[in-house]
């Protein structure tokens, strides 16, 4: 198991993500999205809850397998949730967390948890909607590969492990930096070798 936690105040440019272990909140709905390693960080969630019956029964799950094959749903149904959905890719889920933030009221408590592009694409969805940027925790878990946007195609690569790597859109040999954008739930990919093409480092694995 891979936990990544990057506390609050934590050194970091100003876009990066800033992650922490779920808390239970008071709340009249919890929706809870994750994929992969993620349903660790939900079921510590519960593990934590003062009221571990009331909360289950106001809770909504929604969980994807991780991209690197992780599928913990057996640990979630267990848990006994109001509500479960499970989806086969992020793709497939987001459909459905929309219809859900459709019908989602204020008081409302948001719990994401798992990979950044899981985390990233469902709290796009979650702002876009008008909550409150304060009623969403995220918790990083599992997989660290990362979503990137091309600056210069504006095509999206996802679960990138290695960097450089040439953009799955138009060919360009692309850095990974840390600086992320939460309108596209994305870092950003930016040619290496515009100066002297060709010349580009040996590709090595960061993500995992």
């Amino acid at each position: 198991m891979t936990t990544t936690l990057i506390p609050v105040g934590a050194p970091s440019i100003t876009s990066r993500p800033v992650y922490a272990p779920l808390e239970p909140r008071p709340a009249s709905q919890h929706l809870i999205i994750a994929d992969g390693e993620g349903a660790e960080a939900v079921v510590a969630l519960f593990g934590k809850a003062n009221d571990r019956s009331a909360m289950l029964a106001a809770a909504q799950v929604l969980y994807t397998p991780g991209p690197n094959g992780t599928d913990q749903s057996a640990a979630l149904e267990a848990l006994g949730v109001a509500q479960l959905f499970r989806a086969p890719t992020i793709p497939a889920l987001l459909p459905r967390l929309a219809r859900v933030l459709s019908a989602a009221h204020m008081g409302t408590q948001f719990y994401l948890a798992g990979t950044e592009g899981l985390i990233g694409q469902a709290e796009r969805e979650v702002m876009n909607t008008g909550f409150p940027h304060a009623s969403v925790q995220k918790e990083h878990r599992g997989s660290t590969v990362r979503r990137v946007q091309c600056v210069h195609c504006k095509g999206i690569t996802e679960n990138v492990a290695t960097d450089p790597f040439k953009c799955s859109h138009c060919g360009l040999n692309l850095f990974v930096r840390d600086h992320y954008s939460r309108r596209m739930a994305a870092f950003q990919g930016v040619n290496i070798d515009a100066e002297d093409p060709g010349q580009v480092p040996e590709s090595v694995v960061r993500f995992k």
